[in-house]
Order: structure tokens, then C-alpha cells, then sequence
């Protein structure tokens, strides 16, 4: 086999957390729990705004959107971690390498953009109420999510696609549990500088656009607040991987897992409308159609 030949990559190896046997069914339990608790906790909030007429505002459809894409994000790395730990198993194929490579960078992206303009939604409302239903209107709304999908899927298309121009060493090993791009790309042989040159450019682009935006909107908000009298007031190295793969738990398993709890549990409407959405599935499941049921 011709080490540098592309196509005699079948398949990487993702060395993930732990080599020691006796921790893996705690990984498993672990990660399976957290990532059982992200796609029902993400599903009930978006049950809950597509059943309740109240909850079709802006706020709540990028909410919805948010979950979604928390799920599809959580869903391109975790399920794939639990196989390769419950069969003692490390192997990724390469095209399953590329295609979670491709998905991780839709929905992370995703997920940084929905952000920005969920600030720039709660920017709107508070700073500028009585134009709040004029500018927010369906049509900017749908569009803002459009662009977004977009720009996900543009750019992580055409990564994915610099990905398959390149050939690689007879090292295949990757230090994460996921085929992370950064990783990848040091085990190729061939020249990398454009994969660079985009991965610099858009990191800054999903780095510094939105979290300036956020910036700006919440120091916006704050000021506003601040004006109202109110008794109420409102690490990467290579000898760092595992601290690297702890910090990238947080964001595609923990952050994902704690959305839900952030947008809902201290919120009257999604509240309420949770509450509905249960008490349905419950009268439903005991037979019971009482109009007293929801009381």
C-alpha cells in the first residue's frame, strides 16, 4: 500500500479518553446520560413552541432553531464515541471522518451564528420596544436563519471538499474522540496552507463577528437596564490534548445539554407551554380526555 496514495486511506484512528478498559463503562454511562438529557431537553422545547400559538414570536423561533441545531451537533460526535467505546473499538472510516467533519462545522456554526442573533433580537426588544414588532418581522426573522444555514453549509462544504485533495501519512492516529479538523489536517503529507489560510479566515469570521456582536447587544442591553432603577440586578497545545478534549466536551456535549435548562426553566411561557406538552402526552398515555386534567 502507497502510504501517500489518498486513496489508500480507509480509515483513522480516534484514540478518545481513556485506554484503561476499566473506565469505559463509566465513559459510556456518562456520556450517554448527558447526551439522552440534550436530545430530550432540546425535543420538549421545540415541541413545546410549535404547539403553543403563544410562543410563535422571534425569540422563540430562534430558540427552536437553537435546539435543533444543538441536537444535530451533539449527535455528530457523541453517538459514534458511545459505538467505539461499547465495542472497544477506535476505528472511523474516512468517509465517515470527512462526513462528521462536514456536519460538526454546519452545526457549531450554526450554533455561533443563532447566538449572535438571538442577541441582536433581545437588543431589539429592549432597547427599541415600540419598533420591536416592525423590525423583527417574520420576513428578517427567516432570513437572518437562512443566511446563517447558509454560510454553515458554504463553508463547510468547501473544507470538506480541500479535505479530499489531501494525502496522508502512514500516521492515521487522531488524539480526540471526534475528527476534528486542526487534528487532521497535521497527519496530512500534502501542502495544507490553503486548508490554513480558510480555517484562519473563518475561525476569525465565527469568532470575531459574533462574538462582537453579542458584545455589542449585551453592553446595549446593559446600558439600557442600568438606566431603569431597579432593586435587581443582572486552553491549545499538543502537550495539552486531554485539557484540549475536556474543553471540547464542554461545548459539544455540556453546552448543548445545558441550553434547555438556560432558555426554559426560568422562563413563564416555555414553562407553561412544557407543562401543557406533558400533561397531553400524559392524558394521552392513561386514557384520560377530563377537561380537569391540565388544571
Amino acid at each position: 500500500m502507497e502510504p501517500r496514495n489518498q486513496t489508500s486511506v480507509s480509515e483513522f484512528l480516534l484514540l478518545g479518553f481513556s485506554q484503561d478498559s476499566v473506565h469505559q463503562p463509566i465513559l459510556f454511562g456518562l456520556f450517554l446520560s448527558m447526551y439522552l438529557v440534550t436530545v430530550l431537553g432540546n425535543l420538549l422545547i421545540i415541541l413545546a413552541i410549535t404547539s403553543d400559538s403563544h410562543l410563535h414570536t422571534p425569540m422563540y423561533f430562534f430558540l427552536s432553531n437553537l435546539s435543533f441545531a444543538d441536537i444535530s451537533f451533539t449527535s455528530t460526535t457523541v453517538p459514534k464515541m458511545l459505538v467505539n467505546i461499547q465495542t472497544q473499538s477506535k476505528s472511523i472510516t474516512y468517509a465517515g471522518c470527512i462526513t462528521q467533519m462536514y456536519f460538526f462545522m454546519v452545526f457549531g456554526g450554526m450554533d455561533t451564528f443563532l447566538l449572535t442573533v438571538m442577541a441582536y433580537d433581545r437588543f431589539v426588544a429592549i432597547c427599541h420596544p415600540l419598533h420591536y414588532t416592525v423590525i423583527m418581522n417574520p420576513q428578517l426573522c427567516g432570513l437572518l436563519v437562512l443566511v446563517s444555514w447558509f454560510i454553515s453549509f458554504s463553508y463547510s462544504l468547501i473544507q470538506s471538499l480541500l479535505m479530499l485533495r489531501l494525502s496522508f501519512c502512514t500516521n492515521w492516529v487522531i488524539p480526540h474522540f471526534y475528527c476534528e479538523l486542526a487534528q487532521a489536517l497535521t497527519l496530512a503529507c500534502s501542502d495544507t496552507l490553503v486548508n490554513h489560510i480558510l480555517q484562519y479566515m473563518v475561525t476569525a469570521l465565527l469568532g470575531i463577528v459574533p462574538f462582537s456582536g453579542i458584545l455589542f447587544s449585551y453592553t446595549r442591553i446593559a446600558s439600557s437596564i442600568l438606566r431603569i432603577p431597579s432593586a435587581n440586578g443582572k486552553y491549545n497545545s499538543d502537550v495539552s490534548s486531554w485539557r484540549g478534549m475536556i474543553a471540547s466536551v464542554m461545548y459539544t456535549v455540556v453546552t448543548p445539554m445545558l441550553n434547555p435548562f438556560i432558555y426554559s426553566l426560568r422562563n413563564r411561557d416555555m414553562k407553561r407551554a412544557l407543562q401543557k406538552v406533558l400533561g397531553e402526552y400524559s392524558m394521552f398515555s392513561d386514557g384520560d380526555t377530563s377537561p380537569g386534567f391540565l388544571s
